[in-house]
């Protein structure tokens, strides 16, 4: 897609920065392109002015803070995209559930601030992908993009799910509160989960309306954001939701990186071999020999007495 008012922000280098010295740069950032507000205590919200199409992305403060040049997910499709970007971030795992922050998505909802873009995409993963089904509501005709999404702590609706206990304590029954509702006004909304992870395959189904496209992320556990990241694919994925192009055919071409990607490889490889499916641990391992993780896969052929093929020469000079 072409840019719209692309702005240059990919040398934004925020490392090695203290938290306040790392909100002051985005306030600064947020004076010059937008604007930049404290959410209370707990939150804070970056919007980023730059063309008709905006993605509201939902993060930690610590987790922005580790990404690469600590900077926010959604400043690359700014630069990149042309997007305008309304960043919304917590101090720690809040699940977003904050009176300030609902007060902000009812504000910007009754100024008709999501009226003024053509496209809308929520985008968020685990907790974040929580809120970012959750506080679509604001935006009815926006696009969803929820990575292993959960649907509520309440455990009233969610018992089974044992992890978080301490967060339960939390309001998920008020505003904003149980996700797979929020999402009615939706246009389309698209989940990720690994079907094998019992916890998150549960939240997943949840979401069960006709305008939910469920993608299964096998082996990825709750690592599906950094490994869509470490295989290349997030900006394409992301460019997908946000036109509404992506479908089951879509998302499987971006999933096949997953094929020369070297963690999801061993995982395979350790599932096959605790399940006894030895023939096609096997050829895992002869697809291996082509990686850089070549030695571990050969010593599997050798140990199950398998030819091994001698690897490749460099071409004579």
């Amino acid at each position: 897609m072409p840019s719209e008012t692309p702005l240059d922000l990919l040398d934004l280098d925020l490392s090695d920065l203290s938290e306040e010295d790392w909100l002051a740069r985005l306030d600064s950032l947020g004076d010059e392109h937008g604007y930049f507000e404290r959410l209370g205590p707990h939150h804070a919200a970056l919007f980023i002015d730059a063309g008709r199409t905006l993605l509201v992305t939902f993060e930690t403060v610590e987790g922005a803070r580790r990404a690469p040049g600590a900077a926010p997910r959604g400043l690359e499709h700014v630069t990149r995209n042309g997007w305008s970007l309304l960043a919304v971030f917590s101090h720690g795992e809040t699940w977003f559930r904050d009176p300030a922050v609902w007060g902000t998505f009812d504000r910007l909802t009754d100024d008709g601030f999501f009226e003024d873009f053509d496209r809308v995409l929520f985008t968020g993963a685990g907790p974040a992908g929580y809120a970012a089904a959750a506080f679509s509501v604001a935006a009815p005709g926006a696009r969803v993009l929820a990575l292993r999404p959960y649907a509520t702590l309440d455990p009233s609706v969610a018992g089974w799910d044992r992890r978080h206990l301490r967060d339960r304590r939390r309001d998920f029954t008020s505003r904003y509160g149980y996700a797979p509702e929020m999402i009615d006004a939706a246009d389309r909304v698209f989940v990720l989960h690994d079907p094998n992870y019992a916890p998150d395959a549960m939240h997943a189904a949840l979401f069960h309306k006709a305008h939910v496209l469920t993608f299964r992320c096998p082996l990825a556990g709750v690592r599906i954001e950094a490994m869509l990241d470490q295989m290349g694919v997030t900006p394409q994925l992301v460019d997908l939701a946000m036109e509404g192009r992506l479908d089951r055919l879509a998302f499987a071409r971006l999933w096949r990186a997953r094929r020369a990607h070297l963690p999801y490889l061993r995982g395979l490889l350790k599932r096959l071999e605790a399940d006894g499916r030895r023939r096609l641990a096997a050829r895992v391992c002869r697809h291996g020999l082509a990686t850089r993780d070549r030695p571990l896969f050969e010593r599997k052929l050798l140990e199950w007495g398998e030819p091994v093929p001698a690897p490749p020469t460099e071409a004579a000079e």
